[in-house]
Formats: C-alpha cells, sequence, structure tokens
C-alpha cells in the first residue's frame, strides 16, 4: 500500500477510497466473505486498519505464489 494505514477504525468509504475502489465493491466483498474482517459499531460497519493490513498481504502472498 502506498499510503500508510490511519490509526483509526476504517469505515467502508475510507476503505474504498484506500485501495481505489468502488464502494459497492467494498459492500460486495462482506457479503461473499472475501475481503477484510469487517464489524459492527451499532448500526455502523467498521474495519481494523491491521486487517485490512493482513488481508492485502494474504493477496500478495497468493499472486507471488501462483
Amino acid at each position: 500500500m502506498a499510503r500508510a494505514l490511519p490509526e483509526r477504525y476504517l469505515t467502508p468509504t475510507d476503505l474504498a477510497d484506500l485501495l481505489g475502489v468502488p464502494l459497492e465493491t467494498v459492500y460486495q466483498w462482506r457479503r461473499k466473505r472475501t475481503g477484510p474482517r469487517g464489524f459492527r459499531v451499532g448500526v455502523h460497519l467498521r474495519y481494523d486498519p491491521e486487517d485490512v493490513r493482513t488481508w492485502v498481504s494474504s493477496l500478495i502472498n497468493e499472486e507471488s505464489a501462483a
């Protein structure tokens, strides 16, 4: 990732902006359980920056193993 991850929990919009994908893609990943782990704070969806980092690393590792 080119930019450093923020210290706070990420919103779906933050995640979409960070990864340069449409917001709907983030919601599709959640529905399909293919993206980084998200959690709810009341009705609000949040992502732990460390979980996002781990998920991206797993994608990079899969790519280099192929």
